[in-house]
């Protein structure tokens, strides 16, 4: 008893300690993609980053910020990246392409995506029906923004050829292309739609931050961002693993309870995009979006599933097995600690 005593004090006084005595890490120092990390749909990895919980188990992150989704998932496969935040479909798509990639915690239960049209365009784009020859811009092409417009299109009878995308990137670079007029159309995510929307270049067409938004486009969630590893590196580093998601689960309790001025404190300033009131702003707009459990129901994944399916029918639904999309064994001990 008092060998648990001292063992439980010794965790709480040295995090680390307490991470090593369940299982030695076998991978402490880590490099992790992920596409945009500025954008609140990354919100979760930059305060785990901030907040000092990947110190707290261990582990010391390199954290490499690609373009966009599709280039961090390039490069988990090919091996420059031990770990990527991203989003869930890239499992479902990589297990097609016989690479099987598992997610191991939920960060986004909703895309938290908007599609909004320039001033300039809004009497002739009305809808989602006249985005055929619009010039749209996205973080970059294959990513998650795109997938969904080419989604969209495609319910309405289009397919993604009939408009032509332009990678924009994930912060300022995003709101020069609206104002310059580059771009007629923008899929994107917070901060950079609440910037254009206080500067009055935006008016928005798709709303997936919130749960009625994403209800609208999906008829009920659909997940976003979450944590995923190759197969390969859970089997092999599975104490790696567990701290990483016991990180990210701690990231996430924190952040359903944070006043939206803490979590502006915790992040860089420069993600403010120059307004610390604006980035405020933004994350209200996209709270409903985190997870609150880091769980992906089987529900939210026949979503995903049919998201890609529609946007890639050579994809056939029948030769995906979604319980390999998602391993929350690793979860369930991070809720247990």
């Amino acid at each position: 008893m008092k060998m648990r005593t001292l063992l439980l004090a010794a965790s709480l006084l040295f995090p680390a300690f307490g991470a090593a005595q369940a299982g030695e890490i076998e991978k402490p120092n880590l490099t992790l993609g992920v596409g945009g990390k500025p954008l609140l749909y990354y919100l979760p990895l930059t305060l785990a980053e901030r907040l000092g919980y990947f110190k707290d188990e261990g582990l010391t992150v390199e954290i490499n910020d690609f373009g966009g989704g599709s280039k961090s998932l390039q490069a988990l496969i090919g091996g420059s990246v031990d770990a990527v935040t991203g989003a869930y479909e890239h499992t479902i798509r990589m297990q097609d392409k016989k690479q099987d990639i598992r997610a191991v915690i939920d960060l986004g239960r909703y895309p938290g995506i908007v599609v909004g049209v320039s001033k300039r365009k809004a009497d002739t784009i009305k809808s989602v029906a006249d985005l055929k020859g619009a010039k749209i811009g996205v973080t970059a092409p294959g990513s998650s923004t795109y997938i969904l417009v080419q989604y969209l299109m495609m319910k309405n009878g289009m397919s993604a050829d009939d408009a032509s995308f332009i990678g924009v990137g994930s912060g300022a670079s995003a709101v020069a292309a609206m104002q310059k007029g580059e771009i007629d159309v923008i899929s994107h995510l917070d901060p950079v739609i609440s910037k254009l929307q206080d500067m009055g270049e935006l008016t928005v067409v798709i709303d997936t931050r919130t749960t009625a938004g994403t209800e609208a486009v999906f008829g009920g969630q659909n997940p976003a961002a979450v944590l995923y590893f190759k197969e390969s590196f859970i089997k092999a580093n599975p104490n790696t693993v567990q701290a990483m998601t016991n990180a990210f689960y701690k990231t996430l309790k924190w952040l359903e309870k944070a006043t939206p001025e803490q979590v502006a404190a915790a992040v860089p300033q420069e993600y403010w995009l120059g307004d610390k009131e604006l980035y405020i702003k933004a994350f209200n707009a996209s709270r409903e979006s985190y997870s609150t459990d880091g769980n992906i129901d089987e529900a939210s994944m026949k979503s995903a599933l049919n998201l890609i399916t529609t946007t890639d029918p050579k994809i056939d639904p029948a030769k995906i097995d979604l319980s390999k999309t998602f391993d929350g064994s690793f979860l369930a001990k991070a809720k247990a600690n």
